[in-house]
């Protein structure tokens, strides 16, 4: 029998958005037989958990057009401990914007490309539009039709690792 397969999703969250869109991919990758799935907040995340894993999410909200600084935190732990161990495995990411989100969408693709990681999605971005402090501190809520998405890409991502195509 096959080893059963690992996906890892990494997040940081301070409003509750992209804590959603890592929830949404969790739930759409959980139904997925054949596959562990594991939900962690960067903080908590460590090499060991980048090395367990067969494939990977990384979700963060936009902040300042980048990633978050616990995000970042946890790829400045882990980047050399994992480098050269992952290669080929494949990511997607998520990321919760006021406005944009593609500079923070850059930023992983870098260190995913450091890391020799294959993208297997477009990164999936949804915007709040979020412009005023009040508006970008207060807490998030995703709309349903938004986190459809997300969990299509959780069960993609875990239907690809049960099915051996990534």
């Amino acid at each position: 029998m096959a080893t059963p397969k690992t996906l890892l999703i990494v997040y940081h969250s301070m409003t509750g958005g992209t804590r959603q869109m890592a929830q949404a991919a969790y739930a759409g990758a959980s139904a997925e037989a054949g596959v562990g799935v594991r939900l962690l907040q960067a903080a908590q995340a460590g090499a060991t958990d980048v090395l367990a894993a067969d494939g990977l999410i990384f979700a963060t909200p936009e902040n300042l057009a980048a990633i978050s600084g616990q995000l970042k935190d946890f790829f400045d732990r882990t980047y050399y401990a994992v480098l050269d161990q992952i290669n080929g495995r494949p990511y997607a990411s998520l990321v919760c914007a006021g406005s944009d989100g593609h500079n923070a969408a850059r930023q992983i693709e870098r260190i995913a490309t450091g890391w020799r990681l294959r993208a297997v999605a477009e990164p999936l971005i949804v915007c709040t539009h979020a412009q005023t402090p009040d508006a970008i501190l207060a807490p998030k809520q995703i709309r349903d039709e938004e986190l459809v998405h997300c969990r299509a890409l959780g069960a993609a991502m875990a239907a690809g690792l049960a099915l051996g195509v990534f």
